[in-house]
């Protein structure tokens, strides 16, 4: 059982997400011996994106594992490892290479607990990073998060702002289940408040990230920053809208989101990814089931073209949903067009 903090400390400071997640992972490192990490370049190089810079002097080199290039035996070494009592976190640098350690994930962490009655746990964080941005192309920029989403027995985060990060991957560490933490890679240089002393973010709980009245904007991880600054750009408008970010997309805080609905009588929901079979979707028939009769105007959905993301830096972004294309969608529900 997790014991979630009451109340979240006040005093805050600045940093940026890769920060925000270090200290995460350093808290919780000395907290508990049976964490350990794993992952490619994660020791002496800190991690390609850094999260994991000077862990490996404070904590050796057998609690920070550097391993070969090799997802699915190191992903499989870290299921092992979790059912036995430890507390792995795996670091897969892009999640495109998750695909490669689905089966130990899918077939093997997600249902272990139910195939040994509720006897066994797998403690296991798989933090990996998504989403387009710099130019990395069609195998380096998949924004995969329905494939996870719809396996039974995983939980999923998706934190948009350094506070969250911190708060909710400390929790995902103590959990006993297994949890893919999916980082974007547009974040981690990002900065914003992360408040001083220990604190934890249950999953499961969603945060209004704007207040509004006109229409309820529902976003995760980078499609967050862009809600907000076109909120702020249709604010000047007169167009006020509530930007919800759910933070865990299992467990979701189907209540939250439906509360808001119920309020603003209108909801555009804003994914990353393909809109084909995407987890927006599926937020979108909660909506109408729950608050149809709330509803003023049609679910929008704004996603991500159905396509490999493209290398060029104009294509890709092309593919992408942009903040004149949230601004339009509130617009259209609106009928302001």
């Amino acid at each position: 059982m997790v014991a979630i903090a009451t109340e979240i400390p006040t005093a805050c400071r600045v940093m940026m997400y890769r920060e925000a997640l270090n200290e995460a992972l350093r808290e919780e490192m000395r907290r508990d011996p049976k964490v350990f990490l794993l992952g490619e370049g994660i020791a002496q190089r800190g991690g390609s994106y850094k999260v994991t810079e000077g862990l490996l002097e404070e904590f050796g080199p057998e609690r920070v594992l550097d391993t070969p290039i090799a997802e699915a035996s190191f992903t499989g070494a870290a299921v092992g490892a979790a059912m036995t009592g430890m507390r792995p976190v795996v670091e897969i640098l892009f999640i495109d290479f998750a695909l490669l350690a689905m089966d130990p994930i899918v077939n093997q962490a997600a249902k272990y607990h139910l195939m040994t009655g509720g006897v066994g746990r797998v403690p296991l964080v798989v933090r990996t990073q998504g989403g387009a941005g710099g130019c990395l192309a069609a195998q380096h920029s998949q924004s995969l998060e329905a494939l996870f989403y719809h396996i039974p027995g995983l939980k999923l985060a998706m934190p948009s702002t350094p506070k969250d990060a911190k708060g909710l991957l400390k929790t995902a560490i103590r959990l006993d289940d297994p949890v893919i933490f999916i980082e974007h890679k547009s974040l981690y240089m990002s900065k914003g408040e992360v408040p001083e002393g220990e604190y934890l973010i249950e999953f499961g709980q969603a945060e209004v990230k704007r207040p509004g009245r006109d229409a309820t904007v529902i976003a995760w991880s980078a499609m967050v920053p862009k809600c907000m600054s076109a909120a702020e750009k249709l604010s000047a408008e007169g167009i006020e809208v509530e930007v919800v970010d759910p933070r865990t997309l299992v467990p979701l805080d189907a209540e939250r989101l439906i509360q808001s609905v119920r309020k603003t009588r209108r909801a555009i929901i804003v994914q990353e990814a393909v809109r084909r079979g995407g987890v927006a979707s599926d937020i979108a028939s909660i909506i109408q089931h729950e608050a149809f009769d709330y509803l003023d105007a049609p679910v929008e959905i704004i996603a991500g073209r159905v396509t490999p993301i493209p290398f060029t830096l104009t294509l890709e972004q092309a593919c992408m949903p942009q903040e004149d294309d949230i601004v339009a969608a509130v617009k259209r529900t609106l009928g302001r067009e």
